[in-house]
């Protein structure tokens, strides 16, 4: 399509809604229709149908516009707050490990802005709300079957190292912003020192584990339901921050989510059925997980610990630095989270007291298990 056919000058006239699009600053709203016009030439972009899709925690936001047989995502990235590079690195990962991924059909790094492939409208935390157990089931069945497909595919040296510093630059998030920002707590020389020796517990043990791919943010938030009848994979989003870290960690941010609950008997059962497929593909040789699924899901509660210490500091920022109040809501279901992992093992039990000191929480009357 040439940029004088009658029908494309009409898309140009009517693209003037850009500019209502909430851009930060106004000056994007210009950088973006000089980089949209020519990508809606060579894609067959139908200008007067963008409209906004989703935004994120990040900087980030999305618009979803219409071609000729398909729908396309726009991606609005600043440079100056986002690093797109290791997004467009990783979607190929993904895509050669066979994860139904966004392909980049084209991206302007000077300006953050980029063309990508729509994997459809629904996530899988929507399409749970509609379905009964069985269906349930058979989601988290696809999920982890995704999982397994980018750990089977892992390299070490080629995505960032999940290391100590990381680990523990993550959980100075839960004292920094929810301990002493949002709870308006200051910790004594006691309570330092408790909160210092569960750090150096959980950052030994989680590094413990076998390295692989981890998404960071493997939940039903970022899965996409296919709308193909012919190819029924989740897709798979918001993969920009993946490292090569512990084996626990992505699926115990699927059964231990940010924005939604399960029962542990379902959280087990989910649990079990990923181990049971990962010992088949030769993921649990390690220690005794491979004949032990009680030594496993240990490991898998003390990562889903470390995870929630950081989310509840990351929301606590979200909401207080970033003023996205709407996070804070969630916070209770980290506490109620990092309460009953610290209840359940002798070794985290500091954690536990002082989680009850800052809440104003009674003590928790609990028992502890596993190896010592």
């Amino acid at each position: 399509m040439s940029t004088t056919d009658p029908h494309h000058l009409t898309d140009l006239n009517s693209f003037q809604a850009l500019y209502d699009l909430g851009w930060n600053p106004p000056e994007r709203a210009l950088l973006f229709k000089q980089w949209l016009v020519p990508v809606s030439v060579s894609h067959g972009l139908k200008l007067h149908t963008l409209r906004i899709a989703s935004a994120d925690a990040s900087f980030r936001r999305y618009f979803r516009i219409d071609g000729n047989d398909q729908t396309f995502i726009l991606m609005d990235a600043p440079p100056d707050k986002e690093n797109c590079q290791p997004f467009v690195d990783i979607s190929h990962l993904m895509l050669q490990a066979g994860l139904r991924a966004p392909r980049v059909y084209d991206w302007q790094p000077e300006t953050g802005f980029m063309l990508l492939e729509d994997l459809g409208q629904h996530t899988m935390m929507h399409a749970l709300t509609q379905v009964n157990a069985n269906q349930q089931l058979g989601l988290f069945e696809q999920a982890t079957d995704a999982l397994l497909l980018w750990q089977q595919a892992s390299q070490p040296g080629v995505l960032p190292a999940y290391d100590d510093a990381l680990l523990r630059r993550e959980l100075s998030l839960f004292e920094q912003w929810y301990v002493n920002t949002h709870r308006q707590y200051t910790l004594n020389a006691q309570q330092t020192a408790d909160l210092a020796l569960v750090y150096d517990r959980l950052v030994k043990h989680n590094l413990a584990a076998p390295r692989v791919y981890v998404h960071r943010d493997f939940m039903p938030r970022n899965l996409m339901v296919s709308d193909q009848s012919t190819d029924n994979r989740l897709g798979v989003l918001d993969f920009q921050d993946a490292v090569e870290g512990p084996l626990t960690y992505d699926i115990a941010s699927l059964m231990r989510d940010a924005f939604i609950s399960w029962d542990e008997d379902f959280c087990l059962d989910i649990t079990v059925r990923y181990w049971q497929k990962a010992k088949a593909q030769g993921l649990m040789d390690f220690e005794d997980w491979h004949s032990d699924f009680g030594a496993f899901y240990r490991a898998v509660e003390w990562m889903g610990l470390q995870r929630h210490l950081k989310v509840a500091g990351i929301f606590a920022r979200l909401s207080l630095r970033d003023h996205k109040p709407k996070y804070l809501a969630d916070t209770p279901r980290f506490i109620q989270y990092i309460r009953a992992t610290a209840g359940r093992y002798r070794e985290l039990m500091p954690l536990l007291r002082l989680v009850d000191q800052i809440e104003g929480q009674a003590p928790n009357v609990s028992y502890a298990f596993g190896r010592m």
